[in-house]
């Protein structure tokens, strides 16, 4: 029998771009909610860097309003956002299509047969040898904050029907022996039941589609209540003001082994723990809860822990959207990708699809470092130095509050992240994600790149070419009109030999980037079209459902702001997603 390289289910739940809801499409449907055969597209905008926002001092605690009425709330599971569809953005809903499934039998058999394997197309296209950093200057905030959000949106998981990953013989790090018969065992994502044999299989997502902090709250109810003091409306943290560790044994992801799953930490998502930056991230964001229901107790001592918890709950909402449309999609997409707010639309289905779960959202991976920093307010390295990002994967022993000045804290992993420049937006990934994912080839290690590519296709996803068309671009007819790198457009040749068989990833990845953005067209396109519909779609998104002194401080929020008032940090930019070159600034 062959040996296969094992790669567990919940890796793949760590890692798997999304699986998301709403109502299965024949036709995509389009964000005024009607079925069509195109998504409207928006030209690409010119190239311009969004202008950074002058630093404010974080305000002191506003005079809270009485707690909100529980028509205002966003139920943990995400349903009955949608008055008239219930079920829209809730948990367990099926994934949207923007464009009809190429399945090679029409239901369920993965399209790409022809095409090479995914793991040859990885080295044919991915392996990088020399970073490449990114041209607008832009930290690595943006796949740091990118991973948390979505986290916030989407889930996938998988099951037990094998489609595993072919190895080219000789493969340097997966068949080094020549013997032609390793594979890298992957397994397909669950989907709906009542889908995939009569009808195209259509996968589902097991948490809300909403930006609602359900990464930070949980989407159901034992995990929310898990979290919780039910004392002053807080959260539940420990030693060092971190997340509480999970010692009930509720699931979690642990794919490294690297510690005991009761030294990992409980966060609302399961992969919480997936790396230190974002542990960092989600810790924040606990802290800032919990600092918003210490003020709103204060000034309102009458409310109950119940009131007190929801009313910082809809704050902190309120905030990861203002920092999500505000700051990281502009500075992803440029100024003027997305379309401006007009208010609440009832026909706008809100559900994630899934030529962006399984294909644009997927964009940070080309981002990361081969290591990730940890650095002190005054820019200096601490002395524990950087951690190799292939060691960096549930580990929480980074985290140490007897260490001094922070070291131990998540102060030097945010530093860190908004000092350094990301590396660029393109097809190359870093070989601690590209070979070494999660351990060393052959003792767990696996491909990222490799995985993305035969999601792609578990998933039925349509090719590059004909995605492009349904979101209203021209197809394209040679390779140079993806990418005006002559080397990138060879390599591409070389590996499909058509432009109308390239997987969506690897083509999205390809294309030039739009004047002001760092994605191409066709991402900037999908990205877009989803966020949109993710804000236009929802009842309770904050500028539709707050006002008053609480809309104009979400307003307000920054997520600048939120590290100063969480951590030791006063050293750091106003707009983190920016780098400054270490130096800081602004306070």
């Amino acid at each position: 029998m062959d040996r296969m390289i094992r790669f567990s289910s919940a890796t793949l739940a760590a890692l798997a771009a999304l699986a998301l809801p709403a109502i299965s499409l024949a036709k995509p449907l389009a964000p005024n909610g009607k079925r069509s055969s195109q998504a409207t597209g928006r030209k690409a905008p010119a190239r311009r860097q969004p202008p950074r926002r002058q630093p404010v001092r974080q305000p002191a605690p506003r005079q809270q309003p009485p707690a909100l009425p529980s028509a205002s709330l966003y139920s943990v599971n995400g349903a009955g956002n949608n008055l008239a569809n219930t079920s829209w953005g809730a948990v367990g809903a099926d994934l949207l299509r923007f464009v009809p499934s190429a399945y090679a039998d029409g239901h369920s058999a993965a399209p790409g047969a022809s095409r090479p394997s995914a793991r040859a197309l990885s080295n044919a296209l991915s392996a990088q040898s020399a970073p490449v950093t990114n041209g607008r200057q832009m930290s690595d905030f943006l796949y740091v904050f990118g991973q948390f959000l979505d986290h916030d949106i989407g889930l996938s998981t998988t099951g037990s029907e094998p489609m595993p990953i072919s190895v080219p013989r000789g493969d340097q790090f997966f068949d080094p022996s020549g013997t032609g018969t390793k594979q890298m065992s992957l397994s397909r994502s669950n989907f709906d039941p009542a889908t995939g044999t009569s009808t195209p299989r259509q996968q589902t997502n097991t948490i809300t589609a909403f930006v609602d902090g359900s990464q930070v709250y949980g989407s159901d109810a034992a995990r929310a209540a898990a979290l919780r003091t039910f004392s002053a409306g807080k959260l539940k943290t420990s030693a060092g003001n971190m997340m509480p560790f999970n010692t009930a044994g509720l699931p979690n992801a642990n794919d490294a082994h690297v510690v005991a799953d009761s030294k990992l930490f409980l966060g609302g998502d399961v992969r919480a723990n997936e790396n230190v930056e974002l542990i960092s991230l989600q810790t924040l964001f606990v802290r800032e809860h919990n600092r918003q229901a210490s003020a709103i107790a204060a000034n309102n001592p009458s409310l109950s822990d119940q009131q007190v918890y929801q009313q910082a709950r809809r704050i902190v909402i309120g905030e990861l959207q203002a920092i999500t449309y505000n700051e990281f999609l502009p500075a992803l997409l440029g100024q003027s990708a997305m379309p401006g707010y007009r208010g609440y639309k009832a026909n706008v289905n809100p559900g994630i699809a899934n030529e962006f779960s399984t294909g644009a959202f997927r964009f940070g991976h080309s981002m990361l470092d081969g290591e990730i920093g940890r650095i002190n307010n005054d820019g200096t390295a601490t002395p524990q130095g950087p951690i190799a990002l292939r060691n960096a994967f549930f580990n929480t022993n980074p985290f140490d509050p007897a260490l001094p000045s922070h070291q131990g804290d998540i102060d030097p992993f945010l530093k860190s992240a908004a000092s350094g420049t990301t590396q660029e937006v393109d097809l190359k990934i870093v070989d601690d994600v590209r070979n070494f994912l999660f351990g060393a080839p052959g003792s767990g290690g696996f491909d990222l790149a490799a995985m993305n590519i035969q999601r792609g296709r578990d998933h039925g996803l349509a090719d590059y070419n004909t995605v492009r068309a349904a979101y209203g671009l021209p197809r394209v007819t040679n390779f140079s009109q993806i990418s005006s790198n002559a080397a990138t457009a060879a390599a591409l040749q070389a590996a499909y030999g058509s432009v109308s068989d390239i997987d969506l990833w690897v083509g999205g990845l390809a294309e030039d980037h739009t004047a002001r953005g760092s994605l191409g067209p066709l991402f900037t396109r999908i990205v877009a079209d989803q966020f949109a519909r993710l804000r236009d779609g929802d009842r309770f998104y904050y500028e539709n459902s707050l006002g008053g002194p609480q809309l104009d401080q979400v307003r307000h929020a920054t997520l600048s702001r939120v590290i100063r008032a969480n951590t030791a940090l006063t050293n750091i930019q106003p707009n983190v997603f920016f780098s400054n070159g270490g130096a800081g600034g602004g306070s």
